[in-house]
C-alpha cells in the first residue's frame, strides 16, 4: 500500500484498514507456523503496512490536537 492512497482514506476507513492487516498477519505467522509459506516476505509486508497506516493516522491525530 503506496502513502499516497493512504492519505486519501478517511480515519475511519484507516482503522478497519488497521484491523483487517492485523487479523491478516495473525493468519499468515499461523500458516507459516504449519507450513512454510511460498513468499514469507509477504509478512514483512503486511507489518509495514500496519506501521505506515499506523504513522498515518497518529499523524492526523496529532493535526487534530493542534488545531483544538
Amino acid at each position: 500500500m503506496k502513502p499516497t492512497e493512504i492519505r486519501e482514506l478517511s480515519t475511519r476507513e484507516i482503522e478497519e484498514r488497521i484491523d483487517n492487516e492485523k487479523s491478516i498477519l495473525t493468519r499468515l505467522k499461523l500458516g507459516h507456523i504449519i507450513s512454510p509459506l511460498d513468499n514469507p516476505m509477504k509478512i514483512k509486508e503486511s507489518r509495514k503496512d500496519i506501521a505506515r497506516l499506523r504513522t498515518e493516522l497518529r499523524k492526523r491525530q496529532l493535526n487534530e490536537k493542534k488545531k483544538s
